[in-house]
C-alpha cells in the first residue's frame, strides 16, 4: 500500500462535524444523537456542530445521495473542522460516489470516523490517499445507553488525541450487543448486559507478521467491488486485512462465498494476516471459524496468521482501526498490536 496522509491529531476545544451519510437516524432519533454529542463535548472536549443535512429526517436522507456527498465534502472544505464523524451506517452509502471529489479529500486531511457503511467513505479517503480511521459512530459508541464504555473512551484518546503509536490492543474485558430499541425512550436509562470476555481467538498461524491496515464491513465491501475505488492488486500486497460482519449476521456459507471471492482476486495470498471482528450478538462465531479455515486450507494458506472474534466493527466496546497504519500479528505470544499513529501532532 502507498504511504498515505495522516491528519492531525485532535485536541480539547476541536470543532468536529457530524454527518448523515447513509441512515438518517440522527433525524429520527433526537434522543438519542443528543446524548452522543453531549459525549462528544463533555468527556473530550469539543465543539460539535452538524453537517448541513445531518438531521434531516430518514426519508430525506434517502433521496438525496448528492446532497449527503456535498455535506462531506464541505466538512472537507470547511478548515475549521477538524474531524468529521459518521452519525450512523446504514446500506446505501455506494450512492454518494458519484457525487464525491476526491481532490477535496486529499487537499483537506483530517479525521474522519465511523464503522459498517461507512466503509465506502473509507475507501474514498483511501482511494484519496488519507488515512481514516475505523471505529464507532455517534448513535452507537458515543451514545452508548448510560454513557460511554471506559475501553471506547480510552481507544478514543489513544487514537485520535495522540500521535503516539498504540502498541498492544488488549481485549475488552466484556462485550455486548444486546438489542434495546432505540425509539423506545424508556429503554434510554437501561445499561445493555454485558457478555466477559474470553479473549481473541488466536485461529491460525506461528509467526509474527506485519502490515498495513486495510479492510471493512464485508457486507459493504460487496458494494465496492468493480468500482473505480475498489484497490488494485498490487495495493494489498503486505497488508493486515481486517474484516466484520454486520448486524444482518450472514448465514456460515455466504461468509465462504465471499471469502472464496478474496481468494480468486489473489488478494488472500497477497496479505501478511487477517483479523476478523466478533459477529453480531456472536451469533455463528463457531461456524465462521470453520468456514474461514475452510477456505484457508483450500488456498494452501495454513500458516497464514489468523485472530477472530476481536473487538471492532459491529460488536460494543471496540477499539479503532487507523487505514494504512503499521500493524502486527504476533502468533507467538497471542498479540496484536498497532505500531503506527494514524494522526500527527
Amino acid at each position: 500500500m502507498k504511504s498515505l496522509i495522516k491528519p492531525k491529531a485532535l485536541k480539547r476545544g476541536d470543532k468536529v462535524a457530524v454527518i448523515s451519510l447513509s441512515w438518517g437516524g440522527a433525524g429520527e432519533l433526537p434522543h438519542r444523537y443528543e446524548f452522543g454529542k453531549k459525549q462528544l463535548q463533555e468527556v473530550f472536549g469539543l465543539e460539535v456542530v452538524e453537517t448541513r443535512n445531518a438531521l434531516k429526517p430518514a426519508d430525506w436522507i434517502y433521496n438525496n445521495p448528492k446532497a449527503r456527498a456535498e455535506d462531506l465534502m464541505e466538512a472537507f472544505l470547511d478548515d475549521s473542522i477538524k474531524a468529521i464523524i459518521s452519525n450512523i451506517g446504514g446500506e446505501d452509502s455506494v450512492r454518494i460516489l458519484p457525487f464525491l471529489d476526491l481532490n477535496i479529500i486529499r487537499q483537506n486531511p483530517k479525521i474522519f470516523l465511523g464503522f459498517s457503511d461507512s466503509t465506502i467513505t473509507h475507501f474514498a479517503c483511501l482511494k484519496a490517499g488519507l488515512t481514516s480511521f475505523y471505529g464507532t459512530s455517534v448513535l452507537v459508541g458515543f451514545a452508548e445507553n448510560c454513557g460511554m464504555h471506559d475501553y471506547q473512551i480510552e481507544d478514543i484518546k489513544r487514537m485520535l488525541f495522540s500521535a503516539k503509536p498504540s502498541g498492544e490492543i488488549l481485549p475488552s474485558q466484556g462485550w455486548t450487543s444486546e438489542y434495546l430499541d432505540w425509539f423506545d425512550t424508556s429503554l434510554s436509562n437501561t445499561k445493555r448486559t454485558m457478555t466477559p470476555s474470553k479473549g481473541w481467538n488466536f485461529l491460525q498461524g506461528k509467526e509474527k507478521v506485519q502490515g498495513k491496515l486495510i479492510g471493512g464491513c464485508l457486507d459493504v465491501l460487496e458494494f465496492l467491488k468493480g468500482t473505480e475505488l475498489w484497490p488494485s492488486a498490487e495495493e494489498w500486497n503486505d497488508c493486515i486485512l481486517f474484516l466484520e460482519t454486520s448486524e444482518s449476521k450472514v448465514e456460515p456459507r455466504v461468509l465462504k462465498y465471499w471469502l472464496r471471492n478474496y481468494a480468486a482476486q489473489g488478494i488472500l495470498h497477497r496479505v501478511k494476516g487477517i483479523i476478523f471482528g466478533r459477529p453480531y450478538d456472536a451469533k455463528y462465531a463457531q461456524e465462521y471459524n470453520d468456514e474461514i479455515l475452510k477456505i484457508i486450507k483450500e488456498e494452501n494458506l495454513t500458516d497464514l496468521p489468523i485472530i477472530t472474534e476481536m473487538d471492532f466493527g459491529h460488536t460494543c466496546p471496540t477499539f479503532t482501526m487507523p487505514f494504512g497504519a503499521l500493524a502486527e500479528i504476533d502468533s507467538v505470544n497471542k498479540t496484536f498490536s498497532i505500531l503506527e499513529s494514524g494522526v500527527i501532532e
